[in-house]
């Protein structure tokens, strides 16, 4: 096996389907509610989560979270996108290498996320887009780090279901098509067809935060059950009033197959 199959096999632990929590937000927000003071975070994220999706420059700040046997991965943002700046409005989804995967590895991170946008309304813009992904994928293959392919509209929310549905289908197979190793993105109205036409795992994001814990955890169950191998929640995993406890449900839900309300009542989750 190279480094890349045993850090993807860590992360797959078991042919489990994966749970990572992401709290990478503050590279484009700034402190949100929940994460700011990401260093007690990170450090209460339940054991069962497979890896955290951060900044690298956060890495040096939480470093306790992961130095320990049995932590989650360290999964790590590599580019920097304008497109989620919400607050600011920005629309371009211009792309520019923040963290090269060198940088990652020397501070701790065990895989690496890189983010692409297409349709962005300029073609040039578009192929540097791809042109980045490929350069940080090809550096990131050297090294033995996985590569999360993640693919994300310019402005989603100006997409109807099925034009956000057929991008994100499309964008997916050409992360795959351009080397990345499993893809992050959203769960659409025929998730499967999503899944089908990629030959890599792909793992649901979770988006807005949900108004009820148990939306988030049928969200998890939509995605599994629409073929996806696992998710990826921020504000819904940690903007909770007792984030370990909802954790451990998503875990087992997406892990286990416990129903939403099972798992809801087990762990005792209270909106």
């Amino acid at each position: 096996m190279t480094g890349r199959d045993i850090r993807l096999a860590r992360l797959f632990s078991g042919g489990r389907n994966a749970v990572v929590v992401a709290v990478d937000h503050g590279e484009f927000d700034g402190p949100l509610p929940g994460m700011v003071d990401l260093g007690n975070t990170v450090g209460r994220i339940d054991p069962c989560v497979s890896a955290i999706l951060l900044s690298p420059g956060m890495l040096r700040h939480t470093a306790h979270a992961f130095s320990v046997k049995g932590a989650p991965m360290a999964m790590v943002r590599l580019n920097w996108s304008t497109h989620f700046c919400f607050h600011w409005d920005y629309e371009a989804g211009i792309a520019v290498e923040a963290f090269s995967p060198e940088d990652a590895v020397a501070l701790g991170g065990e895989c690496v996320l890189i983010c692409l946008t297409l349709k962005t309304g300029d073609e040039g813009r578009d192929a540097a887009n791809v042109e980045l992904f490929c350069r940080l994928a090809a550096e990131a293959r050297r090294l033995g780090l996985p590569v999360v392919g993640e693919y994300f509209p310019a402005r989603p929310d100006r997409l109807s279901p099925e034009e956000l549905h057929d991008e994100v289908m499309r964008g997916s197979r050409i992360l795959a098509e351009l080397g990345a190793d499993l893809i992050k993105t959203y769960c659409t109205v025929r998730f499967n067809e999503v899944t089908q036409g990629c030959p890599v795992p792909v793992l649901g994001l979770g988006a807005e935060k949900t108004p009820r814990q148990i939306q988030a955890l049928e969200l998890a169950e939509r995605i599994v059950q629409g073929g996806g191998r696992g998710v990826v929640f921020g504000r819904n995993a940690v903007q909770v009033p007792d984030p370990a406890a909802f954790q451990r449900a998503l875990c087992a839900v997406v892990q286990e197959g416990v129903s939403p309300s099972e798992a809801a009542r087990t762990h005792g989750l209270q909106d």
